[in-house]
């Protein structure tokens, strides 16, 4: 899975394809709609998803790695459960990554990492689908 064009935008819901950099900012398409329009990077921060890592006891983990373990123990873990409530969100993220850093890496941190998989998963994105058109 090609994560380099998912980016996250601050300020804005879910996560979107970059299309093309500017000097000024991103042109970036929503995935639900097909939309493109300009961000100002004046405005707004933007996140490549290729570029987030999640702290454990070791080295830090990439969401590559992260959301492929999510894939693989889908079967038997539910993801959507475990944004119910914080205790089962920590259970669910230390089935999925065992090592993370407890001091370092927060519930705000593990439902993003959710939300991001379950986002990505609901749009076909996980086996390599838009990003590389």
């Amino acid at each position: 899975m090609n994560l380099e064009k998912v980016v996250a935008v601050s300020g804005l819901p879910g996560l979107y394809k970059l299309v093309t950099p500017r000097n000024n900012g991103l042109i970036i398409e929503d995935f639900d709609t097909g939309k493109k329009r300009f961000i100002s990077i004046r405005q707004h921060v933007f996140t490549p998803l290729a570029s987030v890592s999640i702290f454990t006891e070791d080295e830090p983990e990439e969401l590559n790695t992260i959301f492929a373990a999510m894939e693989a123990k889908a079967g038997e873990l539910d993801a959507d459960a475990a944004l119910e409530n914080n205790q089962d969100l920590a259970e669910y993220f230390g089935e999925i990554l065992p090592s993370y850093d407890r001091d370092r890496v927060h519930i705000g941190d593990m439902k993003k990492v959710v939300k991001w998989y379950l986002f990505l998963r609901d749009h076909q994105l996980l086996h390599g689908g838009d990003e590389e058109e």
